[in-house]
Parts: structure tokens; sequence; C-alpha cells
């Protein structure tokens, strides 16, 4: 397999792991595949047994300080690995540095970083197909060439080191794969991780350290010894019957009587979730995709797409030690609902010697200085209609079996030498973007890289208003059943980035791969060619060591 454009009559797809496990299930728009694990009743997780863990935080292999600022670099190796996920069984899966979730990295805003990607994979064990990677750190505003184009293939044996500039406002980010094709197996399979960026505005306001928890949730089905079982022969999706929460089956976790913020992520294939406490008592939304939201919103219940990233405040603090409230899923319309997907996972609130918690739950958030006005950048949350020098459409829908975006798939941009785009706009220009759902019973996140952009209107919800979860920075934008959401953006760089070549697509990572995505430009269509700028290399460096930061008990 070489870089550079495929055509997908090449490449079988097919459903290779499921051996019939998988129950083929009508919705309003189609069918989906939804899968019931074929495990024993003594290798059947149980909710609330397993104690809730956190993903290990990566140390860097270097760090220092140059005429540009400080900088850190990182090494990752793409593996397999074996995890203890269900009772008595051990599970395959493909992770960074062979876990899942991958270990998070942690770094201050102004600090650029590389990240060395090795492939050490051989065969996808779902597809049966060399096992091809692509790393796409979700929410940066990365160069072309190091945002995780979708043929920038990395194969095994070689490595790719990506470059990050980390100049935005403090946020929660994640890298996954994004391989052509192949993304909704391998990110299925275990390629997915966070990334926190932060600043001072964020640490002064919001909780940190042990109080400060990812939490990656997804869905999985398994096959009877313990492997992954998955299927997208539907072309629909997938959606499993066991809810993990970074890794494991719906955990317990052990929390003082303080206030915890969440960063809640979305990393299934295609589920999404409607979260809630058990007890009704509030979620507080504090941020977004983008960060911090200037005004928290307390909701009894949100909705979250796959990809999205919401950061929540829960108060402990007034209940009593013993105490378990449960974190449930609510669902929402053409998802396909098991026994136990209705929970995600249970807080039990425990003593703590510590003296009291004064946290005071913000009304009001200050983000703090938008980088880079000098250059033209516009805060997000102060763009308006009349900054916007062009409206475009994006359709998304299904077309003679291909899920397409303004009737076009990658492999109608792959077929012009990748030279097809939805627009070219200058850079730092302001658009207004129509998501229009014409799919029917079906729902899509719509991820568009590179930028923040705020919904300012969806037509199904009073007044045609956003909901009051996401009235901040965004990259995710769930587009409901026959809705059109429209955003405002702007096409922000950054210093050091003349444009190029960027990706819209559905992160129902079953349709991207049935090829819902295609491209814009900003610049020049050919700047920084996001194939032929840096292409990966052999993986020579020796195994190093692999360090992480001092973590917190398990169950906390």
């Amino acid at each position: 397999m070489e870089n550079g454009k495929v055509s997908r009559r090449n490449l079988m797809r097919g459903a290779l792991a499921l051996g019939g496990g998988g129950l083929i299930v009508a919705a309003a728009g189609g069918e989906v595949v939804a899968a019931s694990s074929k495990l024993a009743a003594k290798n059947t997780p149980t909710p609330y047994t397993n104690m809730f863990r956190r993903p290990p935080i990566l140390m860097p292999i270097e760090s220092g300080t140059d005429e540009k600022g400080p900088w850190e670099r990182y090494r990752v190796t793409e593996k397999f690995g074996q995890a203890s996920i269900v009772p008595g069984l051990t599970t395959t899966v493909a992770g960074y540095n062979g876990i899942f979730p991958g270990p998070i990295i942690k770094v201050d805003q102004g600090t650029r970083t590389e990240l060395r990607v090795a492939n050490q994979f051989t065969v996808n064990p779902i597809n049966r197909r060399s096992m091809g990677t692509v790393t796409h750190l979700h929410g940066s505003a990365s160069l072309p060439q190091y945002d995780g184009y979708a043929n920038d293939w990395t194969t095994p044996g070689r490595c790719k080191t990506y470059k990050y500039p980390n100049w935005q406002q403090a946020r929660t980010l994640w890298y996954h794969d994004h391989m052509h094709l192949m993304t909704s197996e391998n990110v299925f399979m275990g390629l997915a991780a966070q990334y926190h960026l932060s600043d001072p505005y964020e640490k002064a306001q919001l909780p940190q350290g042990e109080f400060d928890v990812p939490l990656m949730v997804s869905d999985m089905s398994f096959k009877a010894d313990g492997q992954v079982a998955f299927d997208d022969s539907s072309h629909e999706g997938f959606m499993g019957d066991v809810i993990l929460v970074n890794g494991v089956p719906w955990p317990k976790m052990k929390v003082k009587p303080r206030v915890y913020r969440f960063r809640v992520l979305a990393c299934g294939i295609s589920r999404s979730f409607r979260f809630a406490l058990s007890n009704g008592d509030p979620l507080h939304i504090v941020g977004t995709d983008g960060g911090m939201m200037p005004k928290p919103a307390a909701v009894s219940s949100y909705r979250h797409g796959v990809a999205e990233r919401y950061e929540v405040l829960i108060d402990f603090r007034k209940y009593k030690a013993g105490t378990k409230i449960e974190l449930r899923n609510l669902s929402n319309k053409n998802n396909v609902d098991f026994k136990n997907t209705d929970k995600i996972m249970q807080f039990e609130v425990v003593a703590d010697s510590g003296s009291p918690d004064t946290y005071v739950m913000p009304t009001v958030l200050d983000l703090g200085p938008q980088p880079y006005a000098n250059l033209g950048a516009i805060d997000v949350n102060k763009l308006t209609p009349s900054m916007a020098k062009a409206r475009r459409t994006v359709q998304v829908e299904r077309k003679h079996g291909m899920w397409t975006v303004n009737g076009e798939t990658w492999e109608d941009v792959e077929k012009t030498n990748f030279q097809r785009v939805l627009g070219n706009p200058k850079p730092y220009d302001v658009e207004i973007w129509d998501i229009v759902n014409k799919s029917g019973g079906w729902f899509h996140p719509v991820h568009i890289h590179l930028i923040d952009g705020r919904i300012i209107s969806r037509d199904n919800t009073p007044g045609n208003k956003p909901h009051p979860w996401e009235l901040g920075g965004k990259d995710v934008f769930y587009a409901g059943e026959n809705e059109t959401v429209s955003v405002i953006m702007q096409f922000t760089l950054g210093p050091g980035n003349d444009g190029g070549r960027y990706m819209i697509h559905c992160h129902n990572l079953v349709h991207e791969d049935n090829d819902m995505m295609i491209q814009f430009a900003v610049g020049g269509i050919n700047t920084n060619d996001p194939v032929t700028s840096d292409r990966p290399i052999l993986d020579d460096l020796s195994a190093m060591p692999i360090q992480y930061r001092p973590s917190y008990p398990l169950g906390t």
C-alpha cells in the first residue's frame, strides 16, 4: 500500500469478525447492525462491579525551549495488546502503546508538541487487511500535513512525527485513527485517547488534578472467546450491548464530597447518548469541543453525539458518605438499545478527611483573550452573521447505497487527484454553513476539521435556538433527523500556517468509511499538501521506555 489515492473498488470490505452474531435492526432511515455479545454468563460483565480507572498520562521523552518558546516531544507505538475487559477472558486491542484507551497527553497553551507515532501493527483482526493508520488530533488547528488527512497513511513498520501548535484556548481534544476506509475498525479496536490543552484561565476557574476526570464512553460487543465483535455489512452503523467507560464495563467510581469536572468524550462508532443523573440533579455544562463556554448551563440531561466533547461539573458536596448515584443514558432516536445500555457508570460518595471544598459553581466563565487577534482572529462567541462573506450548504444523505455530502463522496474527491473542494475561503474569512440532514431517520455528527464554529440556529427547536449545552465553540455538529443546523465559523490558521486542504465528514465512523467525507481548502488548494509534504518514514528508532505520570488510586 502506498500513500495517495485508492479506489474502494480495489479494496474488500466486509464483515469478517462478527461470525453471525449481529442483528440487523430496522431504523426509520434504514438498518443498523446491533450486536448482542455471545459471552457465557460467567464472562458477562455486571454493571457497577468493576472499579473505575483513569487512562495513564504520558510523559514527554524530551522538552526544552527555543526561540519560538517551549516545546515537548512524545512518542507512542501503535501495537496490539491484551486487555481484561470482560470477566475471565482477555481481549485483543489495537492501541497507542498497546492499551485502550491510549495515554492522555497534557500540554500547556503555547507549548509546541511533536508526537512520533510508530505503526507496529500487522493485520487488522476485524477485516484481515494490512493495518495502515492515520493519526488525527481532533480539535487542533494543525497544518494540513499533520491533521490526519485520510490518505496520509502510515503503513506497518513506518512512523510519522506529527507537529501540533497548541496555540488555541484550553480544551479537551482527542487523538484517534483516521485511516481511509478503515477508521471504524481501527477506532473500534482501540485507537483513541484524550489530549488536554490547558491555559491560565481554565486552570483558575475549573477543577484540576484529582477532580479533573477523563471519561471516554463507548459501546462494544464481544464474541464468546472475549474478542471484539464488529460488523458494518449494512454500511449503516454499529451499536454494541456493553457500555465502556475508559475501557471498563459500567464502572463504579468513588468520589469525595467535592465538585468534580468530567471531560466526557463519546468515542464509539455510531451510538449517541443522552446523559442524566439517576437522582434528577443537574449536570453543569461548562465546556464544549472548543473549550469553556462563556455561560455554563445546568441541565437535567443532554444529547451527546460521537466525537463531541462536553465538560461537565457534578457537585457531590451535599451527599452523605455511602450515597450512590448513577450516570444514566436516556438514549436518543434511532439508537438500538439493549438490556443495560441505559446505564453508564455509578458514583459512590466516600468520606473526605481534607478541608471542605469551597469551590463556587460558576455562572459565567472568562475565556481569556483571543489568541492572534492581531492577525484577525475573532472569538467564536463574538462572530455575527453580518461578518460572513459566504453561506454554503452541506447536505448529508444516502444516495445509491453510499453516504454522501452534497451528493459526493471521498471517492469522488480522489478521482480529481484531491483537487475538488466544497469551498476555498481566504484565511480568517467568516462563513455560515447550513448542515442539512436529508437522511430521513438518521442522525449525523458532522465534524469540520480546523475550525471552531458556533451553532446559530436549529430548525426543530423552540425559536430555532441551539440547545443550552452547546452555546460555545464546537467542531462536531449533531444534525438530527431531517434537521438543518446553521453554523458560523472563522477559518483561523494561526502563525506559520498558510492553509491547505481539510476534511468534512460524518463522525458515525461507518458512514465516514462508506464514504461520507469531502474537503474544503483555506488559501491555496495545494499549499501544505497533506499527503506529500511530510511523508511517513521507516521506524528506525529502537524502543524507548514508556513513562507515565503518577496516577490516582484505582476506583477514583
